[in-house]
């Protein structure tokens, strides 16, 4: 049996290569699990992911399963609880953002009904699909991650940059970035109805 060709960057531990084969560049549409991924991309800022995705149980327990709701009304006794927790990185600063961006959530699900709703609208709904040969080939960020960025800095969200932006993009699967010798290129592309071929930009900013 051949083996799977994989993006250049999956490594071992085999929690890292499950991520990449069951999880990078999927489609999300599950706000608890859009706030899970941009709360670890917040994480990340100066670390390398592999080291996040580590610690991603140790998120779930102490950030109750990145309820939205709960998270938003954590007050500073449940913060001094967290900044203790060794199971997370004990950045109070990135802990202060994932709190307040919880908020934030809240604000944009009741504007648009859904976070999902807005974030997707920067792509008309479609994943982006790119066509990367080698892994050098594939951007740190994107005029569209530099639109998203400065668009939730505006409306409050805290530790968000166009890398971090893309990156979660890339996680949450509004563009695929897998090489196209990559086993899960094609695969996403078969289970995508919706496929767009190039950087969107979005309908309508308000």
């Amino acid at each position: 049996m051949l083996e799977k060709f994989r993006c250049s960057w999956v490594k071992p531990p085999d929690f890292y290569i499950q991520y990449h084969d069951e999880e990078w560049g999927v489609p999300v549409h599950q706000d608890q699990l859009h706030f899970e991924l941009f709360s670890l991309g917040i994480a990340q800022a100066g670390l390398n992911f592999r080291t996040v995705l580590a610690k991603r149980e140790g998120y779930r327990k102490a950030f109750v399963d990145f309820d939205i709701s709960q998270l938003a009304s954590f007050e500073d006794m449940n913060l001094q609880s967290l900044y203790k927790d060794p199971s997370i990185i004990r950045n109070k600063n990135k802990i202060l953002a994932t709190i307040n961006n919880a908020r934030v959530f809240l604000e944009l699900q009741a504007k648009y009904g859904s976070f999902d709703a807005y974030i997707w609208d920067f792509v008309s709904g479609r994943p982006i699909v790119n066509y990367w040969h080698a892994q050098h080939e594939v951007p740190s960020h994107t005029p569209l991650s530099d639109i998203i960025a400065k668009d939730m800095k505006q409306k409050g969200f805290k530790f968000v940059g166009t890398t971090s932006i893309y990156a979660y993009m890339q996680s949450a699967g509004l563009v695929n970035d897998h090489l196209i010798n990559c086993f899960r290129y094609q695969e996403l592309v078969n289970n995508t109805n919706r496929t767009s071929t190039k950087d969107c930009l979005p309908n309508r900013r308000l």
